[in-house]
């Protein structure tokens, strides 16, 4: 019983220890993650509703159902979007933080659109966007404008 008891305590430990894991920090949040070649017609591309800061809200609603879930973004981004997702504490660079108002700034819409399609070079981050992935380009398209949601500060 007594040993049962130990191994009982030390899997507790060991579980309560690894909810309290936190990602690795993301790498260079604020560097461009479009290949230089890339990145004038990355900046170019436009959603189809027109601009994150003027996406309608069934557009956010319908990218929050997809990064939930079909999309799988909230296993590494997490629930918050604050990069701390389950699957993204097992990784040694750490998921997006898209709480940070600095990096949605930054980058245009097309430049996060070229990342959710293409993958994110140097990172773990994978293409999203079929054939590679689970979405089409209008689901990569809804995620954007619901991922700009997580910076409060985004359609100021």
């Amino acid at each position: 019983m007594k040993r049962y008891l130990a191994l009982l305590s030390l899997l507790t430990a060991c579980a309560f220890a690894g909810s309290l894991a936190v990602a690795a920090p993301e790498k260079d949040p604020l560097k461009p993650r479009v290949p230089k070649s890339e990145r004038g017609a990355a900046k170019r591309l436009k959603p189809p509703y027109g601009s994150t800061k003027k996406a309608p809200a069934d557009v956010i609603a319908e990218g929050k159902r997809i990064f939930e879930g079909e999309g799988t973004c909230v296993n590494c981004h997490g629930k918050k979007g604050d990069g701390q997702g389950p699957a993204g504490k097992a990784l040694p660079i750490g998921p997006r933080n898209f709480t940070n108002c600095k990096f949605h700034k930054r980058r245009k819409d097309g430049e996060l659109f070229w990342v959710i399609k293409n993958g994110s070079p140097n990172t773990p981050m994978v293409a999203m966007v079929k054939p590679k992935g689970p979405l089409t380009e209008e689901q990569a398209w809804k995620v954007l404008a619901y991922e700009r949601t997580f910076c409060k500060d985004w359609k100021k």
